[in-house]
């Protein structure tokens, strides 16, 4: 029997859902917002200015995404809600399961909303840079970091966004020791910046002989890309740039010349280097957009320690730290160690189904 009420009221929740992303996301204004940025966007100057050209074009793209987002969920509800009174008049109930696949879609839709919703830290809208590092595990853990890697570029271009390598060392045998990347798109440090800590895989090695477990640690760091150099402040004195010739395969003049880039920024010891580019002015570029992101995330640990609410703590890359375990022997299982989640479908993991872990930490954390 068709029960068209309890229909109306789960998607009476769905509505009071988004409602409340609609006031979070201050839908009502964004229209004003979006034909300011598209007059501004217009004008000729702008586009003399490369930088602030694609700074306005991101800022309208971003405007545009949450009026549509909010849209689709508003006619998925008015679509479901006619669509029972259909089911009532007809009294056919064979329609029923395809009620329930537009509701599920209005479900997905409008908790992608609620979750933009809860998106809106300093630098939540912000590109992100990655770090992963090898630790403790050896060749193990080299090959390990090597299949973080694949599963977030993975889980990046499933997102639509959009991956780019920074740096990297290879491991001895196998793998990766560590590597850099830059991944752009809409919240993205907001999705990922609850990945940072150390990821641990316990599994029988392909590189024992005896076939024994072994268990191996690699950490991901995750610092805000920041456009704005007002943000930090990099003195010329503070630095040391020097240059050297990439690594790498090789090619026609890729290793003859000194186009790779090392910058050391003495007052906080950081070093980074950046050798993706083929030329020595874009390395340097990107080389200092990444000091620039790890001073911003310095900054940010600086003010969560004086109010003794540090989250997301890089420790060492070891037993006792990890923030979430990869499982495959003796049993499978996926569990994050900060909130308890667990996902025995290990395969999806791998492939770069980490959404729901990003999901399940902001539900339980934001």
């Amino acid at each position: 029997m068709f029960k068209a009420d309890d229909y109306r009221l789960r998607l009476k929740s769905l509505s009071d859902t988004l409602s409340e992303a609609k006031y979070a996301l201050d839908i009502d204004n964004l229209g004003a917002k979006l034909e300011g940025l598209k007059k501004e966007q217009e004008d000729p100057a702008v586009w003399q200015d490369l930088e602030k050209s694609k700074k306005v074009g991101r800022e309208i793209s971003a405007v545009e995404n949450k009026i549509n987002s909010y849209k689709k969920g508003e006619t998925a509800l008015a679509d479901a809600y006619a669509f029972i009174d259909l089911i009532e008049e007809a009294e056919d109930e064979s329609l029923i399961p395809e009620l329930e696949n537009m509701i599920s879609e209005a479900e997905e839709d409008i908790e992608q909303m609620r979750i933009r919703a809860l998106l809106r830290g300093k630098y939540d809208s912000n590109n992100a840079i990655l770090n992963l590092h090898a630790g403790a595990g050896g060749t193990e853990a080299c090959d390990w970091t090597q299949m973080l890697y694949r599963m977030y570029t993975r889980y990046c271009e499933r997102s639509g966004f959009k991956v780019t390598e920074l740096d990297f060392e290879d491991g001895d045998e196998a793998g990766l020791k560590s590597v850099s990347f830059r991944v752009e798109g809409e919240n993205v440090y907001g999705f990922l910046k609850a990945e940072k800590g150390v990821h641990r895989l316990v599994r029988i090695s392909p590189f024992d002989s005896n076939k024994r477990r072994h268990t191996s640690f690699a950490s991901m760091e995750v610092m805000p890309e920041v456009d704005d150099d007002n943000e930090v402040e990099i003195r010329d004195e503070d630095i040391r740039i020097d240059v050297y010739r990439s690594s790498g395969a090789g090619g026609q003049k890729v290793n003859k010349t000194e186009t790779a880039i090392r910058i050391t920024h003495f007052p906080t010891g950081i070093v980074v280097t950046c050798q993706n580019e083929r030329s020595q002015l874009q390395n340097k570029e990107m080389a200092f957009q990444y000091l620039r992101a790890k001073l911003i995330e310095r900054q940010i640990a600086e003010r969560e320690a004086k109010d003794a609410e540090i989250k997301g703590e890089i420790k060492k890359i070891e037993w006792g730290s990890q923030i979430r375990s990869y499982v495959f022997c003796p049993y499978t299982l996926v569990k994050d160690h900060r909130t308890g989640y667990e996902n025995t479908n290990v395969q999806a993991v791998m492939d770069g189904d980490i959404q729901g872990f990003i999901i399940d930490y902001l539900k339980k954390t934001i």
